[in-house]
């Protein structure tokens, strides 16, 4: 059998297959495209550190905040 060549774009750029599931939900797509896809990833893992980097202060202060006031 021969292989089939890839698919190519009238630029001379690969193009990716996309997969369609007649079955997945719009939110299960939303997370497979706009979260875990490659092309946003490097974004959402620096949202991610930035919220935990926050809410960690805030839970910190809260915890301690009353031991950096000068008694």
């Amino acid at each position: 059998m021969s292989r089939r060549a890839p698919a190519v774009s009238p630029f001379g750029v690969p193009q990716r297959r996309a997969i369609h599931d007649p079955n997945e939900t719009a939110f299960s797509r939303f997370m497979r495209e706009q979260v875990w896809g490659p092309e946003n990833l490097p974004g959402n893992l620096s949202i991610l550190t930035a919220t935990t980097v926050f809410l960690g202060g805030i839970a910190i202060i809260r915890t301690w905040g009353e031991l950096m006031i000068p008694a």
